[in-house]
């Protein structure tokens, strides 16, 4: 198949990029205020426009204007704004609560401020677009909106949420990010500040309640915030609730390993009420109760048919203590401590317990309790309950979870959305559990993240969403993604992650560095999406295949030393922000990734009696030092020992789910050399040495595709040292050296001049010789075919009895109807992946018509292939329905293949691990030459990354072999 609509697809593609680029550089030009809301107009500056208002101005500022019956919420966020006002501009404006008088800003929330609503009433307002809904904002500026006002600012809100989220919207416009304090992101001084004449409106969210659960937050956050503030109290909450306003987030599970929410600070939940912060609780504790507060009053056990008086006594209090504070109201149960619920309970008694616990609501009921969202959160073993029939009333709020990975487990079918109580998404950034925790550091790039709340969007689940966040640091970045798209998923659809990506790190550092941060950002999750640090092994990747293990260390390195380069560049007052959102998260994953491979090089040379194998033990040693030496920088340096504790979560030497008690470094092998050296050589995983019998020639292909280099270490198994000669049979082999003295290790590359193979197969061998010893032979074999023509070998090549394809580089799409195939920039191991749109399409089961991929392949082997597609770990989210797609060679009839056939724990255990799925189809080819795989649309919800198709077995590696030679423009 023609190439060319990838030539089209690609020049769009460099045509919109450069339209970003553009968009970029005249966002530094005009834009002298670093931060303003991600996404959205500016309409703040530091230069008066025609109309403007002007906030400060030759060393005075506007008067802030709010209504003295205001909500108390919105009153403190006005201090916020008058607080943000001085961090720019060192002025502190009046806040007042009388009549306006002069330039006034003037705040309210429509039906509660008097201000607002005479402005409603003079027709100096039209508030008809956001009256009576949920969390909307009007931002315009008002001539002469009221006697003795010439001018005014007006932020006026549909609710106390609206008016609150406009206050911080202001403060962001002018200069101060929502991280200014949770990441030290500093507000950089300005003169004067106006407001950009106009009328801007922020309408409802997508998602109606939109928060995060601090969790897991054992060690690093609670030690934290015992030595910030004397405990998870109400100074700790404050900076907690403001931040999630600035995030226009309202919604809030606290943190509850060893906390009371309610009960250790009585005034935790005033205080998110007066913020305006729903509060919940988590999947397994119900009726607004912590699970602390049954272990320290509870009686007997955690049975509700053995106890049930108690624990309805247990609730009771619960729902009397907060019926006046705004809450989501968990129900049901689970097993104590989080556990599954104990053998022999049924569906009959789950079902009284949610009749009961909703009695206990009613009997108790206020206006906040009537409208309070009742969940029922269908974790783990709990969903199975529903899907063997377990109801409760319409009303109630389905919470649906994702695997503890970051995969949804279930979504609502169409009859499901039409519940009165809705549906929502418990989603997870942090995990303690199977396979193994990950709590230490960011590990969730944000493709990922789109794609499966994508789904959720598309399938009704938008009444909650909730993310475990851990300890709320270090995941900064994929948190406030997260809370963005919940707000405004068209606004950041896949097409747009780059640009938010970009935006943020304009924000955060100025539009100078703003692309390389966001490439660095980009990058680095993209690696550390590859395999989280606390499933790391000495032999995660390859040591001898494919240069993985090399490849994927110089990868990290590359990326440390360009962080480490624009640090310099970066100003002083940036430098905290920037090593916490930049450079540790970079650096921190580098030394560990470093010092694992530095683990297994150690084991595989001590097992070949390599000299230098004690050098990587050393290594090792060194790297887990500075893996300690960045974390304590991290807790008693950055920002002067502000962030103590944050980074005292174990991550190095698990052996099974739970974390080590302390960090532990990878056993290293200590070797003893031989009294005299001995010359050995590996031939990329082919190990050979001085005096051995019994073993075939190392032996090295090359083709004229891929044009290969491949290397050979000549190494020292003794003490001293000895010189090695290398010659090569025939001239078309070029050796990077003839010769060298070695004392541990030497790599000898070997390559091929093509201009001088002698015919389309060749032989020839590599000799290295020491002293009087044996001389070592390589085999060294180059295939140089007439056919296809390596100019223009329209499509994939096969090498080495492979064809390895990125599924983006596809070279034919086919559509059909609406349901097509389409590509989510950065998601993967290694590229970008295509799926299925739309996701809410139904199943097409061959023979019927289908969106299509092809990938045409040119094959010298024939008969028996293996095809690997490798797709995201995505689960069959939709009752009753696989994750199917079909497969096809050529004219053959397509096979469907379910991604989930066996879907055992142990499967799933692995796919969460390796980020991926691997799925092996058998085909048979009878003829060599060009073919054409198809990949047909079955069931939406399969992310393709990467197909490997095979000519015997795959040399072992994580990654899989890279691509392979083609001439497909790539997909960007």
């Amino acid at each position: 198949m023609d190439p060319l609509p990838f030539r089209c697809e690609a020049a769009v593609a460099r045509i919109a990029r450069a339209l970003v680029t553009v968009s970029l550089l005249l966002f530094a030009v005009c834009c002298t205020l670093q931060a303003r809301a991600l996404g959205e107009k500016k309409y703040a500056g530091v230069t008066p426009t025609p109309g403007s208002f002007a906030l400060a101005v030759n060393g005075k500022t506007a008067t802030i204007f709010v209504d003295p019956q205001e909500y108390p919420g919105v009153t403190r966020a006005a201090h916020d704004l008058q607080a943000d006002v001085q961090r720019v501009t060192s002025l502190t404006p009046q806040l007042e609560e009388r009549k306006p008088s002069g330039d006034a800003v003037i705040i309210g929330t429509i039906g509660k401020s008097a201000l607002i609503d005479e402005l409603i009433h003079r027709h100096k307002i039209d508030v008809a677009e956001i009256r009576g809904k949920w969390e909307c904002t009007l931002v315009q500026v008002v001539e002469r909106p009221m006697p003795g006002v010439a001018r005014a600012l007006v932020i006026a809100g549909s609710d106390k949420r609206g008016t609150i989220y406009g206050i911080y919207d202001i403060s962001e416009q002018i200069g101060v990010s929502p991280w200014y304090w949770w990441a030290d992101v500093p507000v950089h001084h300005k003169d004067a500040l106006y407001i950009d004449a106009g009328r801007y409106v922020h309408g409802e969210p997508a998602v109606k309640y939109r928060g995060i659960f601090l969790n897991d937050e054992a060690p690093a956050l609670t030690g934290w915030a015992h030595e910030k503030f004397g405990g998870l109290n109400h100074q700790f909450y404050a900076k907690v609730f403001e931040l999630l306003l600035r995030l226009r987030a309202n919604y809030l599970w606290p943190a509850m390993w060893g906390n009371a929410f309610n009960e250790d600070d009585p005034e935790n939940p005033k205080l998110a009420n007066e913020y305006g912060i729903a509060m919940g609780t988590s999947h397994h504790e119900p009726m607004i109760r912590a699970q602390q507060e049954w272990k320290r009053h509870g009686t007997g056990p955690w049975d509700y048919s053995a106890n049930g008086e108690e624990l309805r006594k247990f609730w009771t209090e619960g729902i009397e203590r907060n019926k006046n504070y705004e809450s989501t109201i968990t129900i049901g149960i689970r097993g104590d401590g989080d556990m599954p619920m104990t053998e022999g309970q049924n569906i009959a008694l789950l079902e009284k317990i949610v009749s009961d616990q909703r009695k206990i609501i009613a009997d108790h009921l206020t206006p906040t309790l009537a409208s309070d969202p009742q969940v029922w959160a269908l974790y783990k073993e709990v969903q199975a309950y529903y899907e063997k029939g377990m109801r409760v009333p319409d009303d109630v709020t389905l919470l649906w979870c994702d695997d503890n990975w970051g995969n949804i487990r279930r979504l609502p079918t169409p009859e499901e959305r039409k519940r009165a109580g809705g549906a929502g998404i418990y989603y997870h950034f942090d995990y303690v559990g199977d396979p193994r925790n990950y709590k230490w550091i960011n590990t969730n790039p944000i493709p990922k993240v789109w794609e499966q709340m994508n789904l959720a969007l598309h399938y009704g689940a938008t009444k909650i969403w909730v993310v475990n966040v851990g300890d709320l640091k270090p995941m900064e970045f994929p948190i406030e993604f997260f809370l963005d798209f919940a707000r405004d998923p068209q606004r950041w659809d896949k097409d747009h992650l780059q640009e938010f990506t970009r935006l943020w790190a304009a924000r955060e550092f100025g539009p100078e560095h703003a692309d390389e941060i966001a490439d660095l950002v980009s990058t680095e999750l993209k690696y550390q999406g590859r395999r989280k640090p606390e499933l790391l092994e000495p032999d995660t990747y390859s040591l001898t295949n494919y240069d993985e293990a090399d490849r994927v260390e110089q990868e990290w390195k590359d990326l440390l030393a360009r962080a480490e380069a624009l640090q310099k560049e970066i100003p002083a007052d940036e430098q905290d922000a920037y090593f916490e959102l930049v450079l540790h998260p970079i650096k921190a994953p580098t030394i560990v990734n470093e010092m694992y491979i530095a683990a297994g090089r150690n084991h595989l040379y001590a097992r070949e009696g390599r000299a230098d194998a004690n050098d990587y033990a050393d290594q090792v040693r060194s790297l887990f030092k500075a893996d300690a030496d960045l974390t304590d920088q991290y807790n008693h340096v950055l920002a002067n020992g502000k962030w103590d504790h944050m980074m005292d979560q174990t991550h190095l030497g698990y052996w099974y789910w739970q974390q080590p008690p302390v960090n532990a470094m990878p056993a290293v092998t200590e070797m003893q050399p031989l009294a005299e050296p001995q010359m050995a050589v590996n031939a990329e995983g082919a190990f050979s040495s001085e005096g051995a019998s019994g073993y075939a020639p190392p032996h090295l292909s090359f083709d004229n595709y891929e044009r290969e280099t491949r290397y050979v270490d000549v190494f020292n198994r003794g003490t001293g040292s000895f010189h090695f000669t290398a010659s090569a049979s025939d001239p078309w082999i070029v050796l990077s050296t003839n010769g060298a003295e070695v004392s541990k290790s030497v790599r000898l590359h070997i390559s091929v001049d093509w201009d001088k193979v002698p015919s389309e197969q060749a032989e020839g061998t590599v000799t290295i010789a020491s002293g009087n010893g044996m001389p070592i032979k390589v085999r060294i074999s180059a295939t140089k075919p007439a056919m296809p023509s390596r100019a223009a070998p329209g499509g994939f090549v096969e090498s080495d009895g492979y064809v390895s394809m990125d599924a983006a580089h596809y070279t034919g799409i086919s559509a059909s109807g609406d349901l097509h195939w389409d590509r989510i920039p950065d998601y993967g191991l290694t590229g970008s992946a295509m799926s299925v749109f739309p996701v809410i399409a139904a199943s097409v089961l061959p023979p019927q018509p289908t969106a299509a991929l092809d990938y045409k392949v040119y094959l010298f082997d024939k008969g028996d292939f293996t095809l690997q597609t490798i797709i995201g770990p995505s689960l069959n989210f939709v009752p009753g329905r696989g994750l199917r797609y079909s497969v096809a060679v050529d004219d053959q009839p397509a096979i469907v293949v379910d991604a989930l056939e066996r879907n055992t724990d142990q499967d799933w255990a692995k796919s969460v691990s390796d980020e991926c799925r691997k799925i092996e189809t058998k085909l048979h080819i009878d003829q060599s030459g060009y073919h054409t795989l198809r990949i047909g649309v079955v069931d939406p919800g399969v992310v393709l990354e990467k197909l490997v198709l095979s000519y015997g077995a795959l040399k072992p590696s994580y990654l899989g072999p890279p691509e392979s030679f083609h001439g497909v423009l790539a997909q960007k």
